[in-house]
């Protein structure tokens, strides 16, 4: 259904990530704990986010490369049955001009 809506699976998955860690550090910043274990707290969380982010992205930049070689493969696939077609009918028009001319 997301796919529907023009979203990806990464995507969405990168949108709870982000969410999940501005949820947690909200959490913290308002925990009663000392600022120094907070702040500690923060830079680890912040830490996670950005590998989960990078992860993300990774898996993101790997699909789109898949789905541009096979996007290539089908433009080349195409364009060797487009160029066979027009030659079929360059042939075919040949062969009707020669029957016109040796009648």
């Amino acid at each position: 259904m997301s796919e529907e809506r023009g979203y990806s699976g990464s995507a969405i998955a990168l949108g709870f990530i982000l969410g999940g860690a501005l949820g947690a550090s909200l959490a913290m910043l308002f925990a009663p704990e000392s600022g120094r274990r907070t702040r500690e707290r923060l830079r680890d969380l912040a830490a996670d986010a950005r590998d989960k982010t990078i992860d993300v992205s990774d898996e993101l930049r790997d699909k789109a490369e898949e789905v541009l070689e096979r996007g290539r493969e089908v433009l080349e696939e195409k364009k060797s049955i487009l160029s066979a077609a027009v030659q079929a009918g360059k042939e075919a028009i040949q062969r009707e001009r020669d029957r016109l001319s040796s009648h």
